[in-house]
């Protein structure tokens, strides 16, 4: 694997030296300009320039260059993103947290419906298809104005692709890689007949994993149907259906660890932490979306959406665990399904003035069933609890923008959330946009952001050792920021710079409980609060070549009443980004990402200590695709990952060897390096 991974290596290197370059590369890459349109931030379409906020904009090319094999690791490379899993295997959960906050402080839309999981507070993006992406809109700093609950460090809306008139679109692609792993995929898209169209994908990905019980099979399958009447009337009706199962095999043992046996069932090995836990995920997305625009000074939006979320868990336990013995576990189904409406109205009653008033409904259905396991992993009779509940919220939001003169712009908005456990809670926001030159941007966004306590901190069924808390209150804080934005030499240099400064009060932490015999429960009892830096490039010193740089320095301090104040955990001070992409004048590209994460911060001892006792090491890696495109029609790709087999680790857990009884804290590992070849016929 090594060795063919340094040949495709070496030759890139060749075909960069050898290759003839042209200013009119086949493949020119748009520059980053303060022209580009933006939804996100505000509902409505507005220029970079118009925008408070720090953004990235991804489109389909940007998508098709990367080496990226999931939407998260797409995102691990942009500016001020931190992405994690919780080990290499197959199917493990990709978290985005911008700016040092949790996963669960990222809204994370699709055709501006939410995807993140009532139950856990996080999104499931591993699951989306990059084949499905039209366009990817990352809005940096608090959203909970527009978005409400959640977006607290940032917004990522997935445009999903529509189809184009005139244009029937075709591809179909099949790969096959490092682990046993194959993707097929398929999309088409066109207007069947008049202002009628459709665009359909396809996906199935199969991977046997890095380790033992590190196995994934993935389905989904997307639907756009399109309605185009032109400004009087848009309707598109978006459907998706993803399909994964996986194994779970938690963190890696020590390598001295010796098969352990239960009943003649083998739980763990050296190789894996578990090898019977297993987990299956069913998603269902629709949304229906009406747009109007009778007059140039009007604008109605209508949406409407549903969302059904099933979760299994299969887990066993290695070891005794009280109350349970070695080998017994339990089984669990949760089920969320959520409903969702808005209508929004946007007024321009004169010239630079703009008002969008909105109001938004979401109600929540939460079911967990569980049923004990004995030691051979059968269900135990009569041990099945079921948990059902309900909870909605009813929002008002309204957000004014006004630009006098070209030279800066105000923005103001409040949004007022009620949530039926939890009450009203205001949500200010406000704006300014300076452009003292062409080129040049100044922004400011300052506003209050809240998370609501999921589904399971507040419900998690009483099941021996762990259940959730009721009397939780939702985290709130405020989000500050400041961005300058600068394009040089037409376009082909792009600079910008943002500092941040967050806090977060109430946060909601799982741990143990000593007043409560040991059980591990949520509680109200940190403090958070972040300040850090941005700074990011993209250089284009020929037609033919791009290099984007970013560093994000990121000061994260956690802080419960009475204790220590120390450095959040996992959350590194120091990351870097790099992106060399080559275009040849005979439709090759290039393209190289390098990742660094600095040190990380995994336990402290108790909460009185501000040194931890476990740090996982920083750690680059290396990427690389090859792509040439042949005949107009097929595309060849070859790509690399960890091209340097890096070993690093993403978050740590206590393992207990049942062989020796001892106890030791062990590493969930990153993914080692693979390569994958891909053929695709684009119609």
């Amino acid at each position: 694997m090594k060795r063919l991974l340094s040949c495709a290596v070496i030759l890139c290197a060749c075909i960069l030296l050898v290759a003839p370059v042209s200013v009119s590369a086949q493949k020119e890459r748009d520059a980053i300009t303060m022209e580009e349109v933006v939804v996100t931030a505000t509902k409505t379409k507005e220029k970079r320039k118009d925008i408070p906020n720090a953004v990235i904009i991804m489109d389909e090319i940007d998508i098709q260059e990367s080496s990226a094999n999931s939407l998260g690791e797409l995102l691990a490379n942009e500016l001020g993103i931190d992405w994690r899993t919780r080990g290499d295997y197959g199917g493990a959960t990709e978290e985005i947290h911008v700016r040092g906050m949790g996963s669960n402080a990222t809204q994370i839309l699709i055709n501006g419906v939410s995807i993140v999981s009532p139950s856990l507070g996080s999104a499931s993006v591993q699951g989306v298809s990059l084949n499905n992406i039209e366009r990817i809109e990352v809005i940096k700093g608090s959203g909970s104005l527009l978005y409400g609950s959640g977006a607290m460090g940032g917004t990522v809306n997935i445009i999903t692709k529509e189809p184009k008139r005139d244009i029937i679109d075709a591809k179909a692609s099949a790969g096959y890689g490092s682990e046993n792993t194959y993707r097929l995929s398929a999309e088409h898209g066109m207007f069947a007949f008049g202002d009628f169209g459709y665009y359909l994908t396809a996906n199935r990905h199969e991977t046997d994993g890095f380790r033992d019980n590190s196995d994934l099979t993935h389905k989904d399958v997307s639907l756009k149907l399109l309605l185009d009447k032109g400004d009087w009337l848009d309707v598109s009706i978006y459907g998706d259906y993803i399909d994964r199962e996986f194994g779970q095999p938690g963190v890696k043992p020590p390598d001295s660890t010796d098969d352990y046996f239960v009943n003649g069932e083998k739980l763990y090995s050296r190789s894996a932490a578990s090898l019977v836990d297993r987990h299956r995920d069913e998603d269902g997305h629709t949304v229906i979306k009406v747009k109007s625009k009778p007059y140039e000074w009007l604008c109605l939006n209508l949406k409407a959406d549903y969302t059904d979320m099933e979760s299994y868990n299969y887990r066993r336990n290695n070891a005794a665990v009280w109350p349970k013995v070695a080998g017994e576990g339990e089984e669990t189904w949760v089920t969320n399904k959520v409903t969702g409406t808005e209508g929004n109205l946007e007024l321009k009653p004169y010239r630079g003035a703009s008002l969008i008033f909105g109001s938004e409904y979401k109600n929540f259905d939460y079911e967990n069933v569980q049923e004990d396991l004995d030691d051979t992993g059968i269900t135990k009779a009569g041990t099945k609890t079921t948990m059902k509940h309900r909870v909605f919220t009813k929002s008002v939001f309204a957000e004014a923008q006004y630009r006098p003169c070209k030279f800066f712009k105000l923005l103001a908005g409040i949004r007022q959330e009620n949530h039926s456990l939890f009450g009203t809670e205001d949500l200010p926001r406000y704006g300014l946009v300076i452009n003292p030159f062409e080129k040049t941007v100044i922004k400011f966004s300052h506003g209050k952001h809240f998370k609501a306590p999921t589904m399971n901190d507040l419900y998690w069924p009483d099941d021996g050792w762990t259940k959730g808390n009721t009397d939780l209150i939702p985290e709130t804080g405020w989000h500050t920021d400041a961005t300058v934005e600068q394009s040089l030499f037409d376009d082909d240099l792009f600079i910008t710079l943002t500092y941040f400064n967050w806090d977060l009060e109430d946060k909601i932490n799982w741990a143990e409980d000593p007043t409560l015999n040991g059980y591990w429960t949520p509680s109200n009892v940190d403090t958070y609060k972040a300040q850090g830096w941005e700074l990011g490039t993209r250089i284009r010193p020929f037609k033919n070549i791009a290099l984007n740089l970013s560093y994000t320095y990121t000061d994260a301090i956690e802080e419960k009443k009475d204790c220590a104040r120390r450095q959040a955990l996992y959350t590194p001070e120091h990351q870097f980004k790099g992106n060399l992409s080559y275009y040849s004048d005979f439709g090759m590209s290039i393209t190289t990402t390098v990742r660094y994460v600095g040190d990380r911060p995994a336990h402290y001892n108790n909460s009185r200590d501000d040194k931890p006792d476990y740090t996982l090491s920083s750690y680059w890696t290396t990427d690389l695709k090859i792509e040439q495109r042949l005949f107009d029609h097929w595309i060849f790709s070859l790509q690399g990952n960890n091209l340097f087999d890096e070993q690093y680790g993403t978050y740590v857990a206590d393992f207990k060897d049942e062989n020796t009884g001892v106890t030791t804290r062990e590493e969930y590992p990153g993914a080692g390096s693979s390569i994958f070849f891909n053929v695709s016929y684009e119609y």
